[in-house]
């Protein structure tokens, strides 16, 4: 069998690979590309951290800090990133390089592949991390000297004005280094031909049924002790897309871990305290920490392309959309939908996982039904003149909406749900044709603005994330102000200043914020969650 064979061809002659240095884990969701700028998704992301890395990386507390760059410094007016490269980092041994053998990564290099991520040639998902940040011309499009390369070693980016979570940005795999090489050699089939600078090198794809890596041997980083990284041999990826089937195989020992624990595992495996049932305790370690993701619900405050029973002027009353959020049990809806896997949206929008979240400074919306049929009679709604709304939704979250709906009945609201397709449904939302819908957001970088850009008024969909349309003078000046402000408890000041008045004006109400869960096994030394949910393989071992 061909991943067979290529699992034992990457030890040495007098060294056997065995399971121990073998790292499995499974891909459900689809894996359409290994080129880093195509790394919108999960499984993409996941794949590409382990063949390329950036300038920059997340640390344990998802702060940035060196990785091909050894040092960087920003200039006081926060314009100018200048960044100072290692002399030891290569490209993988590649047919592309003369003689195979991979070649020093230059300042150029990086200026190739950020250029790459703008042309439009490339098509890339990951144009947005420069667009609108770094130095443009009069027709607002990035100019040719933004990136520039001083020397080898040296490279500079010019912003066209203050960006405090750019180094954030610098860290996602968009901005990974690619050679000129390979791209112009492969051409679109790069996907599937990667060259990078990672612990792992790529071997084998088999689209459908398996991806294998193996250690690169002139990987450039070491650990603490001075031992070169990484320390397994190999990596394989499966697409076992039935999540029975995958809880199965790991059951079986034949993968090393999990993340996410779909409804039927999560009932099987966890009480609804969130606890480990008996059957499954000693046999594996769960690990559960917040994660970068606010799952709410939209309420769209611009009726231009609302049509039928999506364009309800009662959700444009402040009272309404205080009453909603006022009706929903969120403690209840985690503990009986979630095994208390997540954290009720009792706060603003910016998820708990985020250092500038505090829900005494930012204090949402409890479960308080008087409240909220105080709220409906004061809007004119009530026995006598019921509510009727639609809320849009996918088929994953049908369940969660049952129970708004049972929620919301109780205070005399009575909701119509409209399942769609996920393409169809987000199609809608992006284009203002959905009146109140469910959504979540997943971070981009660790970083509070990422959200609250979704309420500025010049994001608004589909150009944009403000896919409700929210518009408030008030609130872009805080967002402008908080840009630019370098004393970062100032600007967390901001951010919550911004997001008391999305508590207020009620564009959204935070259902939840979700929380990671991996299911590892008990071998596996090294694997740490975090809340961005990397998949950072250079450091873990199997004992």
């Amino acid at each position: 069998m061909p991943i067979l064979i290529s699992l034992a061809s990457c030890s040495s002659p007098t060294q056997s690979t065995d399971d121990r240095r073998v790292f499995r884990y499974n891909q459900p969701e689809s894996l359409t590309s290994l080129d880093p700028a195509f790394a919108r998704n999960q499984a993409n992301t996941w794949a590409t951290t382990q063949l390329y890395n950036g300038l920059v990386e997340l640390d344990d507390q998802l702060k940035p800090g060196p990785s091909i760059a050894r040092r960087y410094a920003i200039s006081p007016d926060g314009l100018r990133y200048t960044f100072t490269l290692r002399p030891d980092v290569r490209f993988h041994d590649s047919e592309v390089f003369p003689g195979g053998k991979g070649r020093p990564v230059t300042a150029q290099d990086f200026v190739y592949s950020f250029k790459r991520l703008l042309d439009p040639a490339t098509a890339s998902t990951g144009g947005w991390i420069f667009r609108g940040k770094v130095l443009e011309n009069a027709a607002g499009e990035p100019v040719d000297t933004c990136f520039k390369a001083l020397n080898d070693s040296t490279l500079r980016i010019y912003l066209k004005e203050p960006f405090i979570p750019f180094l954030g940005i610098l860290t996602m795999p968009y901005a990974y280094v690619v050679p000129r090489e390979a791209v112009q050699r492969y051409g679109k089939d790069f996907r599937e031909h990667p060259v990078g600078t990672g612990p792992f090198v790529f071997k084998l794809w088999d689209e459908g049924n398996a991806i294998i890596y193996h250690r690169n041997p002139h990987y450039w980083k070491k650990d603490a002790q001075g031992r070169q990284l990484p320390y397994l041999d190999a990596v394989q990826i499966s697409f076992i897309q039935d999540r029975k089937t995958e809880f199965l195989t790991f059951q079986q020992g034949k993968l090393d871990f999990l993340s996410g624990i779909r409804a039927g595992s999560r009932d099987m495996i966890m009480y609804p305290d969130g606890t480990v049932r008996e059957d499954f305790r000693g046999k594996f370690r769960l690990q559960k920490v917040p994660y970068l993701n606010t799952e709410y619900l939209g309420i769209q405050q611009d009726p231009t392309n609302l049509r039928g029973d999506n364009n309800n002027p009662a959700l444009r009353d402040k009272r309404v959309r205080q009453a909603l959020n006022y009706a929903l049990n969120k403690p209840e809806l985690i503990a009986y939908f979630l095994n208390n896997v997540g954290r009720p949206g009792n706060s603003g929008f910016v998820p708990a996982s985020l250092p500038s979240f505090s829900e005494k400074l930012v204090p949402g919306y409890t479960y308080q039904p008087d409240k909220a049929r105080q709220l409906l009679r004061a809007a004119g709604y009530g026995p006598g003149h019921p509510l009727h709304l639609r809320l849009n939704t996918v088929a994953e979250t049908k369940e969660y909406c049952e129970y708004y709906q049972k929620k919301w009945a109780e205070v005399g609201v009575q909701v119509d749900i409209d399942v769609n397709q996920g393409a169809a449904h987000g199609e809608m939302i992006d284009n203002g044709r959905a009146g109140f819908f469910t959504r979540s957001w997943l971070g981009d970088y660790p970083d509070a603005e990422n959200y609250l850009a979704l309420f500025y008024s010049k994001n608004f969909a589909p150009a944009g994330p403000n896919k409700t349309h929210f518009k408030n003078a008030a609130y872009d000046r805080l967002y402008e102000q908080a840009k630019l402000e370098q004393n970062t408890e100032k600007r967390y000041d901001l951010y919550r200043q911004m997001d008391r008045i999305i508590v207020e004006e009620c564009p959204v109400i935070a259902a939840y914020y979700d929380e990671v869960v991996r299911l590892t096994q008990n071998n596996v030394q090294g694997l740490t969650p975090n809340p961005m949910n990397q998949l950072v393989l250079e450091r873990v071992r199997k004992e």
